[in-house]
């Protein structure tokens, strides 16, 4: 299949592009194969006419649990352990693979429709939300949530059955990584399970790290160290590691990202309606950490919006340190693309625009009134638009949503059964 968008504004994420052009993208099946000036020769089976758009990488969310859709409004307004302990876990006891099925194909409807491309999750029945990846077409970093206890040779023989089956599945548009949830659910024998088999089968680590203050303060008073020095004198930073939230952090626990070339994924909306704080994000930026941008699950956000998360990174930073300058919107638009890229190792192949990369693009429709005067592109992006302004969406050179119309299953039915799904989980947790 050869498509070529035409005439659009190209912010490409490329260092060695200008970082606004005006032309044309070809893609050939699953890559891009010409940008900007395309040759006369090429005959595209289909021309998406670009007059009024901007096309840029699909958004990459780093960090998400999609499942927890089914969850959505449900518990707000609580604090942070009392909503996890004793509101979420509970339900989550409850799940069963439709459940995670439906939920994960509710939330990739609502990623599509915001621009997401690629995402990383962590949660349950994975094998059901690859099911969900395959069917839809969108790219996903997978991996089984293990949390320690009497059953975690289990989880972790799942986790590695999971990337046996899928990795690199789908046209390679799945990867399967491993996932210890938190150092307050693994402890140090669980942890070097799952690092000895990550290095065995060559992974990558997706893990929570000093989320809260109590986790901070919890692990001081148990190891006499913070969660993040704890990770490094285990090992766990000896394996390339994109760890989630990353909020209450010292001076030494960012050198230490630093140093260890951790990815450190930002999830402002969720630790924003947590109440878990602000994460240092321009420290870790001028510390050379690798900052990407993720929702989180929808039961904490409460949505995945990504635009939303872009927005956030670049205006909350700049209260928080009383500077304008932190966080300027090309690095907020880094973090939800080339750098979401990078924390997956997926850099190749997404997160720019370039020959040779995957096809996985967004289109924006700049005919709104908060796109007008028409001055600066990437502000605009950045600071006016909104999730629904995406108007088609391609991952791997196929098309998901076209004129806003997802193309690739059927959403009625997804929102039918994924909300039967979630009503009688709540009604199982009010009974219990």
């Amino acid at each position: 299949m050869k498509i070529l968008i035409k005439g659009t504004q190209i912010i490409s994420m490329a260092e060695n592009q200008p970082k606004v052009q005006i032309g044309d993208i070809a893609i050939v099946d699953e890559k891009i194969d010409q940008v900007g000036v395309v040759s006369k020769d090429f005959k595209a089976d289909k021309i998406i006419d670009g007059h009024a758009t901007i096309t840029m990488p699909g958004l990459v969310n780093a960090h998400t649990h999609i499942s927890m859709s089914l969850m959505r409004n449900y518990a707000d307004d609580l604090p942070f352990w009392p909503w996890l302990t004793e509101k979420i876990w509970p339900i989550e006891a409850n799940l069963n693979e439709v459940d995670c099925y439906w939920g994960a194909k509710l939330s990739i409807a609502e990623m599509i429709r915001s621009g997401i491309t690629t995402f990383a999750d962590m949660y349950f029945f994975m094998d059901h939300v690859a099911k969900a990846v395959k069917e839809t077409g969108i790219r996903a970093s997978l991996t089984r949530g293990i949390v320690g206890g009497e059953q975690s040779h289990e989880k972790i023989q799942e986790a590695l059955e999971l990337r046996k089956n899928w990795h690199g599945s789908c046209e390679g548009r799945i990867s399967v990584e491993l996932a210890p949830h938190a150092p307050y659910t693994c402890d140090a024998e669980v942890m070097k399970s799952i690092l000895d088999a990550s290095e065995s089968h060559d992974t990558r680590i997706h893990i929570h790290l000093s989320e809260s203050r109590k986790e901070v303060q919890d692990s001081i008073d148990a190891f006499g160290k913070s969660p993040i020095k704890n990770m490094l004198d285990q090992g766990v930073f000896d394996r390339p590691t994109f760890a989630a939230h990353c909020v209450h952090l010292s001076d030494e626990d960012i050198k230490i990202l630093a140093e260890k070339k951790v990815s450190v994924v930002n999830n402002p909306g969720s630790n924003f309606k947590l109440g878990n704080g602000f994460a240092p994000v321009n420290k870790l930026i001028q510390a050379g950490v690798n900052v990407a941008l993720g929702t989180d699950g929808s039961s904490s956000n409460n949505n995945l919006n990504m635009f939303e998360e872009i927005n956030l990174a670049a205006m909350v930073n700049k209260a928080l340190e009383e500077n304008t300058t932190v966080i300027p919107a090309y690095t907020a638009l880094k973090m939800a693309t080339i750098n979401g890229a990078r924390a997956l190792g997926l850099e190749d192949e997404i997160g720019t625009i370039e020959i040779g990369k995957k096809a996985d693009l967004i289109i924006i429709d700049l005919e709104k009134p908060h796109f007008y005067p028409r001055l600066e592109p990437i502000a605009s992006l950045v600071y006016s638009a909104q999730a629904s302004d995406v108007t088609t969406v391609l991952c791997n050179g196929k098309i998901l949503m076209e004129n806003r119309k997802i193309l690739t299953f059927n959403e009625l039915e997804t929102f039918e059964k994924a909300d039967a799904c979630a009503q009688a989980l709540i009604k199982k947790a009010q009974e219990a």
